[in-house]
């Protein structure tokens, strides 16, 4: 992997993984247009690594509030529950991806890896998802525990390459009525479990290889671009789920889609 490559799938990776356009679908995407045949591990950690700290750094408020709140037992401006109750939210809505995630990953990445025509069928999926939540958004309603976990079973549906989890997961709480900024705050932070998990089975997966085949130097370009287009994605999708602009994002993935299909 060359360095401008590792930048391009970085900055793929950062602002695919905010957005409601899938990130694992837009690499294995960009990796066909490299004429890439095999999967980088080590750079699959770096970059799902940045990625996850651009989510802790841009919600670290939030993210303190909770842990402060969990041991003296207060609540949380982000939907007035308590933080231990938030905290289990979160980790309920965890445990499908982490089901699917741990039984089905080794067929998932032997079905979607290297065709990206099935990947340009699921961003056709992720399409209709956001153009029903565009549609169909219902009432204001609090988050709670079994909305969290409807959430958590949309975000399961995610490990498909091309099916967005910000996507599908943001749609699902509106259309459970959860108020748009909620919503998108939960969406990202609810995400944490789920990337630094990956993040760990791709470690486990990078002991029982011995060569990395790139420079060091090339591993940080890709993790610099994933860090600061992360940031940037993931506060520019808080904002735009406030105006609830989702069809923008539904045309994007049909056409990309289509293309995977027809050229890849």
């Amino acid at each position: 992997m060359t360095g401008w490559e590792a930048l391009v799938l970085g900055l793929v990776q950062g602002l695919t993984e905010f957005l409601p356009v899938s990130s694992s679908g837009h690499l294995e995407i960009g990796k066909a247009l490299f004429g890439q045949s095999e999967e980088d591990l080590t750079f699959s950690v770096v970059v799902h690594g940045a990625t996850a700290m651009s989510t802790l750094f841009v919600f670290r408020k939030d993210i303190i509030g909770l842990i402060r709140g969990f041991f003296l037992n207060q609540t949380v401006p982000l939907n007035e529950a308590s933080a231990r109750s938030y905290i289990a939210w979160i980790v309920l809505s965890a445990i499908p991806a982490a089901i699917v995630g741990l039984t089905c990953r080794d067929f998932l990445e032997s079905t979607f890896m290297g065709h990206p025509n099935r990947v340009g069928a699921m961003l056709l999926i992720t399409a209709a998802i956001l153009l029903l939540a565009q549609r169909l958004s219902s009432r204001s309603k609090p988050l709670n525990g079994w909305r969290a976990a409807v959430v958590g079973v949309a975000q399961a549906f995610a490990i498909l390459p091309g099916i967005s989890r910000s996507g599908s997961t943001i749609s699902a709480a509106l259309l459970l009525g959860i108020p748009r900024e909620e919503a998108a705050r939960f969406s990202f932070l609810m995400a944490l479990p789920p990337i630094l998990g990956a993040m760990l089975l791709e470690m486990v997966d990078l002991t029982d290889t011995s060569a990395l085949g790139t420079s060091t130097g090339t591993y940080l370009i890709g993790a610099a671009a994933a860090f600061i287009s992360g940031t940037i994605a993931c506060k520019w999708m808080i904002r735009l789920v406030k105006a609830l602009n989702l069809g923008v994002f539904a045309l994007y993935c049909a056409v990309a889609g289509v293309c995977a299909m027809v050229f890849l």
